[in-house]
């Protein structure tokens, strides 16, 4: 029997009738379904006679699939915690955007199909994250999407190394070190290039560079990146990993990023190639 978790944003299925809609899908077919809500700290779940509710890092040892309820943020997070456990994800779109979304909610007659084991698995690069202060780490993470240096409200001096040598020197707003699963995020808003998810390469791009020649970067998968906060502009500066807890830098803090081992899992089952959700999801609207 496949034990699938049922992971809803609660800020997007509030009353669960779409994650209920698909457990009561689910069970006709013969697969075991728990609950297991995100973001219950912003929007506590009601509660709900005869429905099964755990934490989803502790349901991950026994599942088969996720199935993530809500926007690319619900996706990314059901995603980051899966990874360890090298479950795959399944996301239902109940967001603006979900580009990281297989299926939109018109679509879920599909999802029977995913659990009886018809669909195929993307692979998605991920990156490991250091950061250092006088010569120690203080503090590790890994990232889908992104890790962004940046400041808070001024500009800040940013040092780009890879494998040791320096890639670019700039004042600015700050940097996005990102996956190819990022690039059609904060790093194409930022003037990044778009690379298909399967792909495999770093790309950093620099924020608002108060120079012309700091352009975006496309690196192979295997260079070590490192960004050093430099002393010319000691403004206050942040860390995040994708889009979590800002962590405070001060100038000489490094932050190294390089390929993990650890790959995120998303399930593949519609027709949709990555250029048509290009075309939907970024395309000129009218």
């Amino acid at each position: 029997m496949k034990r699938v978790l049922l992971c809803p944003n609660l800020n997007r299925d509030r009353d669960l009738a779409l994650t209920l809609e698909v457990r009561d899908m689910l069970k006709k077919c013969g697969a075991s379904t728990v609950v297991c809500p995100l973001f219950e700290e912003q929007c506590p779940l009601p509660p709900l006679e005869g429905v099964e509710v755990v934490p989803l890092e502790s349901a991950l040892e026994s599942a088969d699939m996720i199935i993530a309820f809500g926007g690319d943020g619900t996706i990314l997070r059901a995603a980051r915690a899966a990874a360890s456990a090298s479950v795959p994800v399944l996301g239902v779109n109940m967001g603006t955007m979900g580009f990281m979304a297989e299926l939109e909610k018109e679509d879920i007659g599909l999802i029977p199909k995913a659990v009886c084991g018809e669909y195929a698995i993307d692979r998605r690069m991920m990156l490991d994250v250091e950061l250092m202060r006088d010569g120690s780490v203080i503090y590790r993470d890994f990232a889908l999407n992104d890790v962004v240096i940046a400041g808070m409200t001024k500009v800040i001096d940013l040092t780009l190394y890879g494998d040791g040598q320096e890639i670019t020197h700039f004042s600015g707003d700050g940097v996005i070190v990102a996956t190819p699963t990022g690039s059609t995020a904060y790093s194409m808003a930022a003037g990044g290039p778009i690379i298909e998810p399967s792909a495999e390469n770093i790309i950093v791009t620099p924020i608002c560079a108060h120079v012309l020649a700091a352009k975006a970067f496309v690196l192979e998968p295997e260079r070590r990146v490192m960004v050093e906060l430099g002393h010319v502009k000691a403004n206050p500066a942040y860390l995040s990993v994708d889009g979590g807890v800002y962590l405070n830098l001060v100038s000489g803090d490094k932050v190294n990023v390089h390929k993990s081992s650890k790959k995120t899992l998303l399930v593949h089952l519609s027709d949709r190639s990555f250029y048509k959700k290009v075309s939907e999801k970024l395309g000129e609207k009218f």
